[in-house]
């Protein structure tokens, strides 16, 4: 019987792992890429999707668009941030 929850458990977890798309907290080294999406930037920023639009309407974020989508510059987010916690 034993046998049978730990099987069960085994194949849950696997098949959670392979459908599993969540984005990384914060890019992982230096050949990530320089050009991040919303999402990417919201996932290194720890932040919501929606957080990311506000400051974007706000003109509180340094980015740019490639057509309808906003693309945003890994190193002057990091300057923002830097920015940002000397005014804090």
């Amino acid at each position: 019987m034993a046998g049978f929850f730990v099987e069960l458990v085994e194949t849950t977890f696997a098949s959670t792992k392979k459908n599993d798309v969540t984005m990384p907290a914060q890019p992982k080294s230096i050949t990530e890429p320089r050009v991040l999406t919303v999402r990417e930037l919201a996932g290194y920023l720890r932040v919501h999707q929606t957080t990311v639009y506000r400051l974007l309407r706000e003109h509180k974020l340094p980015a740019f668009r490639v057509g309808a989508d906003w693309r945003f510059n890994r190193e002057a987010i990091e300057r923002w941030m830097i920015d940002e916690q000397k005014r804090s």
